[in-house]
């Protein structure tokens, strides 16, 4: 009987420590971004790869504000042709504009949180509250290598998962 209950309690705490260590920090965004400054043309640097952009390259995104929206403008390269859609992206409520629900097919949102932003707006980092998205993205094709390393240092002091993260090709 003891040690049928010892056997109990060390695969209780086991199962307690891998819950544990497995957690991660809640993740927050920037407080506050300028939609104005914010758009315009990203480029995108890296990603954890989405299905939706197997076998792209040359991906790029554009920001229009409209009246009560955003207007999302996804382009990139596939099999030599273009690919290219529209979407539009929704501002949350008392967000600092730094959450969005962004929409390509309707009634479905995802979530686009801007968790880390350049204080001139020429990089930006953008994932949702689960961390399975994320998008470095920036205001030119190429990106310091310095900066990046520095950038992918901070994502992965923050949860991310190095491995995961695949450079984009900008030809």
């Amino acid at each position: 009987m003891k040690t049928q209950f010892k056997l109990v309690i060390m695969g209780f705490l086991i199962t307690f420590s891998s819950y544990s260590c497995d957690s991660k920090i809640p993740l927050s965004t920037v407080r506050n971004v300028d939609l104005v400054r914010y758009s315009g043309t990203w480029y995108e640097i890296a990603s954890y790869p989405q299905f939706f952009e197997r076998g792209c390259t040359n991906v790029k995104a554009t920001y229009t504000p409209q009246n009560n929206y955003i207007e999302v403008f996804n382009q990139s390269i596939k099999n030599g042709a273009p690919n290219d859609i529209k979407g539009k992206a929704f501002v949350v409520k008392n967000s600092g504009y730094a959450k969005l629900k962004v929409q390509f097919f309707w009634p479905f949102k995802g979530d686009y949180w801007i968790i880390d932003l350049a204080s001139d707006y020429s990089w930006a980092i953008v994932s949702d509250p689960k961390r399975k998205t994320l998008w470095i993205l920036s205001r030119n094709q190429r990106m310091d290598e310095v900066l990046y390393n520095s950038l992918i240092d901070k994502l992965v002091m923050n949860g991310f998962d190095k491995r995961k993260i695949v450079k984009m090709v900008q030809n």
